[in-house]
């Protein structure tokens, strides 16, 4: 016999949590049912997350990612004091080390003011009165920037979730969708699921979840692994909050940076390199489908050809601990090789068009309430990097949004 609900979330991490807790509130009494693959929540983006709450200074005004960090920013602190999540406001820097970064911290305040974010922008001595450790020829001070423990946020999402009515099915594979005029019907472990409307939270694995539902998702997940150090337990010292280079806008990452967690480690990193696998968390973990579906991707080969100089430093810092450690004197000038251990890797989902573009916004596919010639019965969250844990509230009442809508679209 099939278990029926109106709405089936795909994704146990914080976006499909989120979500879940989103459903119930806007709709009280609706019967959702979130599906995940790991016997545990939150195993992989949320539970390696860097765990810290962005102000919104980096992204594109007007963008999805700007309009939902800077206030899901606030949003988040919010929800971590109301309910009992470890967090701290910390601010942070952003510093120049080099001459030919000073015009990019310039516009980096001029984007962070547009949208609407305090920016104080700071000298040498303005840089050592934070972080007397760091060294940069000038700074910026993000005050609304902050800290929290993110799986301890997802999980109180699913707890709500749950004491609204939600189903929470771990260890259950999404396997097949068959997509009805009428519903849809899942097979997920050993069980029949039949729902109205099929919400895609995979992350990792989001665009294969839309193939299986039938939809061309136009994109790829090309996994990227991030690669910490933390500082050892005596020299944690060095640093007080959270310290970031100046960003490359040609790429998505914000190089290696320096974060206070809220439980007293300092992670250093990341480096970011292409992953063997979706969950390849090290370069031992190999999964042939994975690296095949990566190696045939024309997408993969338009960044490797646009950022094989990035690419190369990244590696060698991979592979050489010296290398690492270098990158982080720069910041750091006080740091040195015995005073890191490897740390959590995480992995980043990022979805890749086919000419290689690097989506850099939030992207959602499937069923639009403002446009009714949209697919029916399902709802994609394709592309939800970070900042997605910030503005995962915001991003969860936005999914609930077209999820209820195409429920009622039928």
């Amino acid at each position: 016999m099939a278990t029926e609900f109106d709405l089936v979330v795909v994704g146990g991490g914080i976006v499909g949590l989120s979500t879940a807790y989103a459903l119930t509130r806007a709709r009280p009494g609706v019967k959702v049912a979130v599906v995940e693959k790991e016997q545990d929540l939150s195993r992989h983006q949320t539970g390696r997350n860097s765990g810290v709450i962005h102000s919104g200074v980096y992204y594109r005004p007007g963008s999805l990612k700007a309009q939902y960090a800077t206030g899901g920013a606030a949003e988040m602190v919010e929800f971590c004091k109301e309910q009992g999540v470890p967090y701290e406001v910390t601010g942070k820097l952003i510093v120049a080390t080099r001459p030919d970064e000073l015009p990019r911290l310039r516009a980096l305040a001029e984007r962070g003011r547009e949208n609407g974010i305090p920016v104080a922008e700071l000298d040498r001595a303005g840089i050592r009165a934070y972080e007397p450790e760091v060294t940069g020829l000038a700074g910026l001070h993000i005050g609304t920037t902050g800290i929290c423990d993110y799986p301890a946020v997802a999980r109180r999402y699913a707890e709500l979730a749950q004491e609204a009515g939600a189903v929470l099915l771990t260890g259950t594979e999404l396997l097949t969708v068959d997509r009805r005029a009428d519903g849809v019907t899942l097979r997920a472990g050993q069980r029949e699921l039949r729902c109205g409307v099929l919400v895609n939270c995979a992350g990792l694995h989001s665009d294969r979840i839309a193939r299986l539902a039938g939809d061309d998702p136009g994109v790829r997940i090309i996994p990227f692994r991030g690669e910490y150090y933390e500082l050892v337990e005596h020299r944690r010292s060095l640093v007080r909050g959270l310290v970031y280079p100046v960003p490359d806008p040609a790429f998505p990452f914000l190089g290696v940076h320096l974060t206070r967690g809220v439980h007293g480690d300092v992670h250093v990193g990341p480096n970011a390199v292409p992953a063997l696998a979706r969950e390849g968390y090290d370069w031992r973990t190999v999964k042939p489908r994975d690296l095949a579906e990566t190696v045939s991707f024309p997408g993969t080969w338009q960044i490797a050809r646009r950022h094989w100089r990035y690419e190369i430093g990244e590696l060698h810092r991979s592979l050489s601990k010296r290398a690492f450690t270098t990158a982080v004197q720069r910041l750091l000038p006080a740091v040195t090789a015995a005073d890191l251990t490897p740390a959590t890797a995480g992995v980043r989902a990022q979805a890749v068009a086919k000419d290689g573009t690097l989506l850099d916004d939030f992207a959602f596919a499937g069923f639009d309430p403002d446009d009714p010639s949209s697919t029916r019965r399902v709802v994609h969250v394709l592309n939800a990097p970070s900042p997605a844990a910030t503005a995962s509230l915001a991003i969860g009442r936005e999914v609930a949004r077209r999820a209820l809508a195409a429920l009622a679209a039928g």
